[in-house]
């Protein structure tokens, strides 16, 4: 099941938009659900802007307690954020997923009280269970100040379980 092809009807058999609208709805819902039940995005501040069958946006204000002795965004923390939209981007599709490997480059030091956004894309052709995903971290003046490269793998298993959310 992991490696079908699902397609979807479209509503009146005519608009692939239809089918496009419904599937990111779902997709938006179930990554929604899946950051209420984060407990490290609640304790970050990390804020689920958008979600898609094939991507995400996140967002986090910089925090005295996310900076380093130095003053700036500690790396683990823009890792974090962009593991983050990894995470729920991965997961929309319903399948659970989990990240196999990832590589972060810092390009800009973030100061204290800025705000990122990180916004992971998948790469790849979407068949099989692995999946490979770009992620650019932007501050608020909209300028990359990282970027990663991660891969996932999902396993059969639903991303929530219908009776847990309930």
């Amino acid at each position: 099941m992991d490696d079908e092809i699902v397609t979807h009807a479209t509503g009146d058999g005519n608009s692939a938009g239809d089918a496009t609208d419904g599937a990111t709805e779902g997709a938006d819902r179930v990554a929604r659900e899946l950051h209420r039940l984060d407990p490290s995005a609640a304790t970050f501040g990390i804020e689920l802007i958008d979600a898609a069958p094939d991507s995400a946006t996140v967002r986090m204000s910089v925090r005295t307690e996310h900076c380093n002795g130095f003053g700036i965004l500690h790396g683990g923390m823009t890792f974090l954020l962009a593991d983050s939209a990894m995470a729920f981007a991965s997961n929309a599709g319903g399948r659970m997923a989990l990240a196999s490997s990832a590589g972060i480059d810092w390009l800009a030091p973030v100061p204290d009280g800025d705000v990122l956004t990180a916004r992971a894309v998948r790469r790849d052709g979407g068949a099989g269970r692995s999946a490979l995903w770009d992620v650019t971290i932007t501050n608020a003046a909209g300028e990359t100040v990282a970027l990663m490269r991660g891969r996932t793998r999902t396993v059969n298993r639903p991303t929530i379980d219908p009776e847990a959310s309930r």
